[in-house]
């Protein structure tokens, strides 16, 4: 017991570590005198000195703000992830801390759960990938040879010569040296896209651990930005975006897995090859909302045809059939609690996100529709009827 106490002890001479903490909000109401003297008046804004000088340093803020973004948009998509990935997860940890469990770890908890979850499917996805990938690979020269004995490919090279046409290409890349370095950088190009892959998958989790914990702290520090008369409304709109784009997430993802579930079944029983595969593909597909539905049941309807019209024809009566009844029972029960936005401007901001940041900007597009509608419902609007 002496021993335990002694280790909970601090060391001597120790202090505790400084943290920059946020000054009490009625400070000023409290009568006491701040720390470095009270601030004097301000300078007119209609003095030349101080409307030139403020204008230079406009613009030149933007400037700044224009290199620095053109300069890192990597780290700026890492960024958006790892916010996207905290606002999904935030109400899963405040429903543990509903359940007096700890913050901290809820976090653990979640994040862990997330990791595993993810790695588990990876485990079992890369080595069907491979083998599939494989029987692909070696059934493609019999492809290849069955198309070249075919009648329309023989007749087709008796009247162009495409036979010797193609031997004089492979002749010239072979022995043209830029052709197998361009080779060689490919090779290197894909390792290098491989590692930058997982550097940004492990720094989009750290990301997310800091911004799971500190989070609450996020929002409070952005809250005291606003003025004191307008803290309360900007703290009930923002509680309201954030919790949208976290139900959202959370829905979209049981979406997703529900869709690439019954792909995937259905693929199985008819006998659609590659299915584990292209089970992969339907759910990072199905991500995307309106659109990757769709995009899903045409690629894998297209693969089907590989084993017979009739096996497509199927495929495609049942999961079409399916995305009705995603659409009418599903995802309204799903999504409930998350974002409503008019089908319309559904599909101008995913087709406008996807075009600016890709994947990501089509799964971020509704919920930054959402947002942007409600502050308009509710500011621009607003103030327009009070006029």
């Amino acid at each position: 017991m002496s021993a335990a106490r002694r280790l909970r002890q601090p060391l001597p001479g120790a202090q505790p570590r400084i943290r920059f903490e946020m000054p009490p909000e009625h400070e000023a109401e409290a009568g006491t005198e701040a720390r470095f003297g009270s601030p004097g008046p301000r300078m007119s804004a209609q003095h030349p000195l101080y409307m030139g000088f403020m204008g230079t340093v406009g613009v030149g803020f933007a400037l700044l703000v224009y290199w620095i973004g053109s300069n890192t948009t990597q780290l700026l998509l890492w960024i958006i992830t790892a916010l996207f990935i905290t606002l999904g997860l935030d109400p899963v940890v405040r429903w543990l801390e509903r359940r007096n469990v700890p913050r901290a770890a809820g976090i653990l908890l979640s994040v862990s759960t997330l990791a595993l979850g993810v790695a588990a499917f990876f485990a079992t996805l890369i080595p069907t990938i491979v083998q599939q990938v494989t029987q692909i690979v070696q059934q493609a020269p019999k492809w290849v040879q069955d198309f070249i004995d075919s009648e329309f490919f023989r007749s087709v090279d008796s009247q162009f010569g495409i036979r010797d046409r193609i031997s004089q290409e492979l002749e010239k890349f072979v022995n043209n040296p830029d052709a197998m370095g361009g080779i060689f950088g490919g090779v290197v190009g894909f390792g290098s896209t491989v590692a930058n892959g997982l550097f940004g998958a492990l720094i989009v989790l750290v990301l997310s651990l800091y911004f799971l914990g500190a989070l609450p702290a996020m929002k409070k520090w952005g809250y005291r930005l606003a003025p004191r008369s307008r803290r309360a409304r900007v703290e009930a709109l923002s509680e309201e975006i954030t919790g949208s784009v976290g139900n959202y997430v959370i829905g979209q993802a049981a979406v997703a897995l529900l869709n690439a579930t019954f792909a995937f079944i259905v693929m199985s029983i008819i006998g659609v090859p590659f299915a584990t595969l292209l089970a992969f593909v339907v759910a990072l597909l199905a991500f995307i909302p309106l659109v990757g539905g769709m995009i899903a049941g045409f690629l894998v309807t297209l693969v089907a045809l590989t084993a017979g019209w009739q096996t497509a024809l199927v495929f495609a009566i049942c999961y079409f059939a399916y995305l009705q009844f995603e659409a009418y029972f599903i995802s309204p029960r799903i999504m409930q609690k998350a974002v409503a936005v008019p089908g319309a401007v559904a599909v101008i901001s995913v087709i406008a996100g996807g075009s600016l940041l890709g994947v990501l900007g089509a799964l971020i597009a509704i919920p930054t529709a959402a947002a942007i509608m409600l502050l308009v419902k509710e500011i621009l609007i607003a103030r327009q009827d009070s006029r």
